[in-house]
């Protein structure tokens, strides 16, 4: 019984791994939000999440500068723009982790270990970091309550 509880205690903490500051009522749905370009598991999903919920996200320019070091060595350096009308970014970073819970195959099957951060570029305010591991399903579905309250309401 007592191994019992001592998992039971792993999985409750290893579940609560999530830490939101959010700043209620500050996204706008009718403004572009901007993008790192590309993703795997989290930042894909924050793009298709965002989209679906009206959100017009983009995902800039490219540029590509070639430095020449000398004649036998050359530096390739991709940079992004951001729109000028895209008042707010999104960033998000993931980690690898080893920790793969099995009750992740039935609730959207990956386990992700991430850092996400939305800021107003007029204000130059972060208006929600969240740094947070999951199951997909879970991990969406604590975004669209984050959204939920971040959204501007109309009276």
């Amino acid at each position: 019984m007592r191994n019992f509880n001592i998992l039971l205690l792993v999985v409750f903490v290893l579940t609560g791994c999530n830490s939101v500051y959010v700043k209620p009522n500050t996204l706008d749905v009718s403004k572009t939000v901007y993008a790192d370009r590309g993703g795997y598991t989290m930042q894909r999903s924050i793009k298709e999440t965002m989209t679906k919920r009206g959100y017009k996200v983009v995902v800039g320019k490219a540029k590509s500068n070639e430095h020449a070091i000398d004649n036998s060595v050359s530096i390739d350096i991709d940079t992004n723009i951001v729109p000028k009308d895209a008042p707010y970014v999104v960033k998000t970073k993931e980690m690898k982790d080893i920790f793969r819970p099995v009750w992740c195959a039935f609730n959207g099957f990956w386990w992700w270990n991430f850092n996400v951060s939305i800021a107003d570029q007029k204000t130059g305010e972060e208006v929600m970091t969240w740094r947070g591991r999951g199951c997909a399903n879970s991990s969406i579905r604590k975004l669209n309550k984050i959204l939920d309250i971040m959204e501007i309401k109309e009276n």
